[in-house]
């Protein structure tokens, strides 16, 4: 050390001295720090509503493109009530070649008659003499062969339901995986019989998943025609009536749609209703319309964020702490000190911008959601960093403004004030 040159007085800020001046940076001036947090709130929240719009959007769009949706028609039967004793169930509206006359129609893949046997009262047992307890929660339903083949089941062990048994008037069963496991069938090899209301039912095949109708990953299929013989004729309205499960090819369901009811009931076309899968034309119209509003609404916010952002920058250029820094230097403050405090409270407020960014964000994508029936989905990938982008966008941020602030000259600054 050259002699007559004093050494600079020891200077100290611990990490609570810096976080306490950074705050007090921050709430000195609430006006220009909200204005600075508004960049970093619109930005963060833009990222996380662009992120979650988008999935949320993919998810919609790939269900209206299921393809098992495209390709199924079905038909329920309306019977008429009138001039029936009060209780008794209207003869089935199908006729009983169903299923092969629908069959013929070009573009059919299968096709089969199905309904739903009322639970109330219906004891599903693993013997005899069980007390139902095994089977609550299952359900029993009657289908021809051709709509199991509709159905799409993927057998796990055993056959399907063919024609024999249908017409037959066989008390067969397939059991679904989970009816299975509950009433402890495991192997089909020593055939395993099931008990509906006391009456036994061979085992014939068990199925682990459907294609279509997956109400029936809870239940057990018996051939219509043994439902006649043992529960009787469906009942009138949408749970209790017969219906009809088509399986089309692709392209081919609004054709077949219009050929089925005066295939199947010439003389009563109207006792049929036909459900279709929706136009392909008006699908498009909805993807179309659905994506012209997403980009409108992010073109929306990043004009915004950009339209902040300009302003936020030039204010800050306007208000620069010139005199605040000379007199911290003036008082013994060092370089790394003034640098230190600007970058803390410009990763403080990108912080706090992270923050509130995320929930409006969220807020975003839920609200849109919500306003088109459509069901919000929000990666965690776009939600969790979101703060920890913020940090770093105002880390960075901070970065040019502290190394300018560190390196300005204290007897300059105080004379600029």
């Amino acid at each position: 050390m050259a002699r007559g040159v004093l050494a600079d007085p020891p200077s100290r800020l611990g990490p609570r001295d810096l976080l306490g001046e950074a705050l007090a940076g921050v709430l000195q001036r609430p006006a220009r720090s909200a204005l600075t947090m508004l960049g970093t709130v619109l930005g963060v929240g833009a990222f996380v509503a662009v992120l979650g719009l988008t999935a949320t959007a993919s998810g919609q769009i790939g269900d209206r493109f299921n393809p098992t949706r495209a390709t199924t028609v079905t038909v329920v039967d309306d019977p008429p009530g009138d001039g029936l004793p009060p209780g008794a169930a209207p003869p089935v509206g199908f006729p009983e070649d169903a299923d092969t006359r629908v069959a013929r129609i070009d573009g059919v893949t299968a096709a089969g008659v199905w309904w739903r046997i009322p639970s109330e009262g219906l004891r599903i047992a693993a013997t005899p003499t069980g007390d139902g307890t095994a089977g609550q929660g299952l359900s029993v339903y009657a289908a021809t062969p051709g709509a199991v083949a509709a159905m799409r089941p993927t057998l796990a062990a055993g056959v399907s339901l063919d024609a024999y048994p249908q017409q037959a008037r066989l008390p067969v069963v397939l059991l679904s995986q989970a009816a299975a496991a509950r009433l402890g069938v495991s192997r089909l090899d020593a055939q395993p019989a099931v008990f509906v209301d006391g009456l036994p039912y061979t085992v014939i095949g068990i199925y682990r998943d459907v294609e279509r109708l997956p109400d029936t990953l809870l239940g057990v299929v018996i051939p219509t025609s043994t439902a006649l013989d043992r529960f009787g004729n469906p009942g009138p309205g949408e749970e209790r009536a017969a219906h009809l499960l088509v399986a089309t090819r692709i392209g081919a369901a609004r054709t077949v749609a219009a050929q089925l009811a005066p295939a199947l009931r010439p003389d009563a076309v109207n006792r049929l209703t036909v459900t279709e899968p929706p136009d392909p034309h008006a699908l498009q119209d909805r993807v179309a319309s659905d994506l012209t509003g997403l980009f409108l609404a992010l073109a929306a916010i990043c004009l915004a964020v950009g339209a902040v952002g300009i302003a936020n920058t030039t204010l800050v250029a306007v208000l620069e702490r010139t005199e605040e820094i000379g007199l911290r230097r003036a008082l013994g403050a060092r370089t790394r000190h003034i640098a230190a405090q600007f970058l803390t409270e410009s990763t403080a407020l990108g912080t706090l911008g992270g923050l509130i960014g995320t929930a409006l964000g969220t807020l975003v994508v839920v609200t849109v959601a919500a306003a088109r029936d459509w069901t919000a989905v929000l990666p965690p990938l776009a939600t969790l960093p979101a703060p920890l982008i913020g940090s770093v966008v105002g880390l960075l941020a901070g970065l040019y403004p502290a190394v300018r602030a560190a390196r300005t000259d204290p007897l300059r600054a105080l004379r600029s004030g």
